[in-house]
């Protein structure tokens, strides 16, 4: 009897995930909430990862949105994991005080942002998939009605569809890592626009500890440069960047760093195929909004398949064109803005330093603009 159960539970999917990132595990979850049999291309070793992995240097910005959308899945890690950003401070010149700052008791909210850890999150996100019986973990792709593929911007799968990736690369690499700081952070994330460079040190571990994570997006020849140094070098070369305001800082981990580009697939559905997170798209890190994107688009898709007509398939491309349509401008609208800012930021002359100047100053004196988008920054 065990045996016959367990073909029939493994031999008839509805839905095929290949790919087990936080966007793979996050539209199974939802999915599997519809009654839907989804098998999740993966394997346990890896969905279980280590919350305590310190090799791991990520930290994901989460909006409100994306903590809701977790949460009513039961993949939001609690505690220490999860740190609410209270405020933001801006700089893009020399100078004691930020050009800009936003506030999450401005922008009526909890919080501006959330920075999780990504080991924490995932072993979240697995121990939900644990207890949802809808959910089969695989080695490998199994034949099923639909197939998303949530594999990453180097999916394999992508081109077995036919999809064309079209990217612009940036020139310049992500370094992350993370550090001790000689005074708490009381929630402040902070990020600096200098030279052609971004730099951000964001609040992680405990909303009034000392650890925070870095995401700096240098040239690749400095990127390269950088890596090579001993740990204090590395420690002279960010504080000469940032300079005493986060208190003095000391490297606790690897330091990991990756090329930055602008990507999207020309198509992000097919018959009975669709493509969802970095899978589909890619933006640029400045504005933390990366994984926000893939995990709207996981709500989008189980949306449009909860609401579909009855006589439609899982696979129909009408029905698929559906999810396509309603998140292609919003993730358009980001990567457009992300490569503006980026572009905007990248130049060293001292005009354009005088016209961003003026600019952020304008914004920061703007009152009911800035609130409006503080809180579409929340998602919420």
């Amino acid at each position: 009897m065990r045996r016959l159960l367990k073909y029939r539970m493994s031999s008839a999917f509805d839905v095929c995930i290949r790919g087990s990132g936080v966007v793979g595990r996050t539209l199974a979850l939802l999915l599997a909430r519809e009654r839907l049999k989804v098998a999740l291309v993966g394997c346990w070793a890896n969905l279980g990862s280590d919350p305590n992995n310190h090799l791991d240097v990520r930290a994901y910005a989460l909006n409100g949105a994306s903590k809701q959308l977790l949460e009513g899945l039961r993949g939001w890690p609690e505690g220490i994991a999860t740190t609410p950003v209270r405020a933001m401070q801006i700089w893009h010149a020399e100078g004691s005080e930020p050009q800009l700052d936003f506030t999450a008791q401005n922008a009526a909210c909890q919080a501006l942002a959330w920075i999780v850890d990504v080991p924490a999150l995932e072993q979240q996100l697995a121990k939900a998939i644990s207890f949802q019986p809808q959910i089969e973990v695989v080695q490998t792709p199994v034949k099923a009605a639909l197939q998303v593929v949530c594999e990453g911007q180097k999916s394999i799968s992508r081109n077995e569809f036919g999809a064309t990736w079209t990217s612009k690369f940036y020139a310049q690499k992500a370094i992350a890592a993370r550090f001790e700081s000689s005074q708490a952070h009381h929630g402040v994330a902070r990020q600096w626009f200098k030279d052609g460079e971004i730099l951000a040190l964001l609040p992680i571990s405990d909303p009034d500890g000392n650890s925070v994570a870095l995401v700096w997006s240098v040239s690749n020849e400095r990127a390269d440069a950088l890596q090579k140094l001993s740990s204090d070098e590395f420690c002279t070369a960010l504080q000469s960047a940032c300079g005493d305001k986060p208190g003095q800082l000391r490297l606790t981990s690897e330091r990991t760093s990756w090329p930055l580009s602008l990507s999207s697939a020309d198509r992000w559905v097919g018959p009975g195929w669709a493509l969802a997170g970095d899978a589909a798209h890619t933006v640029h890190p400045l504005a933390g909004q990366g994984l926000n994107l893939g995990l709207a688009d996981a709500l989008a898709l189980a949306g449009v398949i909860a609401k579909r007509e009855y006589w439609r398939g899982l696979g129909d491309e009408k029905l698929l064109r559906r999810y396509e349509r309603s998140r292609k401008a919003d993730v358009a609208a980001m990567g457009l803005l992300t490569d503006q800012l980026h572009g905007l930021f990248a130049q060293t002359d001292a005009r354009w330093q005088g016209l961003r100047e003026w600019g952020l100053k304008g914004f920061a004196r703007s009152g009911a603009l800035k609130t409006w988008v503080m809180r579409q920054a929340t998602g919420l």
